[in-house]
């Protein structure tokens, strides 16, 4: 225990001095966190609005009806509260002032309606919403017409796992809370390159020092970093930017432990084969890189291109992703068969990075002999 405290805290002041590790494991996390929930805070919360001008320079009955029901539309907010002249509504578009106009027919017996969106914003989500109120309406007014009574309507109900509606502030918060225990085991151990290219391995390993000690002290203190980053983000997130956590105690504890460990596995891996630490931070920042975007850590992956999903599915940081998100949000139970799937495949990139990294480590050792 005496030597287990020693190494501790020798690795602990190594830790301290190692600032691209903190900074990345610690500051880089909680700038991008804030960032991103200032830029998309409350945004899943608030209904879908948008602004519209409306023409109906030749008011007919017909256009008239239109009218009452656009104006009945509560997501839509229409521009002076009252129909302009097409020249003024194109003006609008053009300057983005509205999201579209909305041309209503011009005479008893036009049929059409016209939608007119600014070219930069043909296909943004806005533009096809529009639309398909537009087509709906239209529809609804081709039964009015016939005399035709709908016989199905449309009812929309949303599900989670988890017993809380989710938003997408709890969504980015365990993201980031992944992101920065992955960031933290695969920069964290730069300093072993150091300790190698200084020959300070070499001599530790001529003492009495126990060197599964010295892992296990290296183990222990990353351990406690990662726990400081998950309470830090979590505070940050919950207190801060109002996030909601309900948490499974027992499925985070696995996740966790088991997430920080594969990640710094990945982070021996590197360092194995790393003759500077310049070279080490190369490769874990491109790795790093990679990952922070396909790992569904910002957006879902399912709203990434189909040909980038393949990807995204292989990465270590998804499954660790995913098991934060559902211990920490969904509360789902430590017995889940998806859980421990993800688990699985995190923990088999962590087994054969290590194995990789440690037969690299012996080769060298001696090569280093001979």
């Amino acid at each position: 225990m005496k030597q287990f405290k020693e190494m501790f805290v020798a690795q602990l002041k190594l830790t301290f001095r190692e600032k691209q590790a903190w900074f990345w494991g610690i500051f880089f996390p909680v700038i991008l966190m804030t960032i991103f929930m200032v830029i998309f805070s409350g945004s899943s919360d608030n209904e879908f609005s948008a602004k519209v001008a409306i023409v109906d320079e030749n008011p007919n009955p017909g256009s008239q009806m239109m009218l009452q029901q656009i104006s009945q539309i509560p997501v839509l907010e229409v521009k002076n509260g009252k129909p302009v002249t097409r020249e003024i509504a194109e003006e609008l578009v053009k300057d983005q002032e509205v999201h579209a106009a909305i041309v209503l027919p011009e005479g008893e017996d036009a049929t059409s309606i016209l939608l007119v969106v600014n070219r930069e914003n043909e296909q943004g989500v806005t533009t096809q919403a529009l639309s398909g109120m537009l087509n709906n309406l239209v529809q609804q007014a081709n039964l009015t017409a016939v005399g035709a009574t709908p016989t199905y309507e449309l009812q929309f109900e949303s599900i989670t796992s988890g017993s809380n509606e989710i938003n997408y502030t709890d969504f980015l918060l365990t993201g980031m809370i992944a992101l920065a225990i992955a960031q933290g085991g695969m920069f964290g151990m730069v300093d072993l390159v150091e300790m190698r290219r200084k020959g300070l391995i070499k001599r530790l390993r001529m003492t009495p020092a126990n060197m599964n000690i010295f892992g296990l002290s290296d183990m222990v203190m990353r351990l406690l970093f990662s726990i400081i980053q998950i309470i830090l983000l979590s505070l940050i997130g919950v207190l801060i930017f109002g996030a909601n956590l309900y948490i499974n105690f027992p499925s985070l504890l696995i996740v966790f432990l088991l997430g920080a460990l594969s990640f710094n596995a990945l982070g021996y891996f590197f360092s194995s084969f790393s003759k500077t630490s310049e070279a080490y931070m190369g490769v874990a920042n491109i790795f790093s890189f990679i990952m922070m975007f396909l790992s569904g850590i910002f957006f879902p992956i399912e709203t990434m291109p189909e040909w980038i999903q393949p990807i995204s599915n292989i990465l270590p940081l998804t499954y660790f992703v995913e098991g934060l998100r559902e211990s920490m949000v969904y509360s789902t139970s430590v017995f889940s068969s998806s859980l421990w799937f993800g688990i699985g495949i995190m923990v088999l990139w962590g087994a054969v990075t290590f194995l990789i990294g440690s037969f690299l480590y012996k080769r060298k050792s001696i090569v280093a002999a001979r």
